[in-house]
């Protein structure tokens, strides 16, 4: 694949996404794997596909590898701890948003944090 190929590819499973059509997305975005798999941009997109496709433990080794290239990227460890506290892992999840809330207070981020507590005090009691 060309590299005017693998960015078009990109865009355009950036855009299935945005119309809410994550399994093509993921399609589209096979061959960009082939050839830029080490590229955070491609993983964290990867990583949103799987999520919104409910393959959530694919979701995590995505957003995992991109944490792998880039400790410090706040919104792939925002969507991390989205993802693991669909799967339950609620004190995981916690760590994650808390981290990403710390790196980029946003208001959404607070709310997820917020989001996060309630749910694991609501669990304990």
């Amino acid at each position: 694949m060309t590299t005017e190929g693998t960015v078009e590819a990109f865009r355009r499973a950036e855009e299935l996404l945005a119309q809410r059509r994550p399994l093509e997305a993921i399609r589209v975005l096979e061959p960009v794997l082939d050839v830029a798999a080490d590229k955070p941009s491609v993983q964290l997109l990867l990583g949103r596909a799987y999520y919104f496709s409910a393959q959530l433990r694919r979701a995590e080794r995505a957003f995992l590898r991109v944490l792998e290239f880039d400790p410090s990227d706040h919104y792939a460890r925002l969507v991390l701890g989205r993802t693991l506290q669909r799967l339950g892992r609620l004190n995981e999840a916690r760590a994650q948003i808390r981290l990403a809330a710390t790196m980029h207070p946003a208001p959404a981020y607070q709310e997820a944090l917020g989001e996060i507590n309630a749910h694991i005090a609501t669990r304990g009691s």
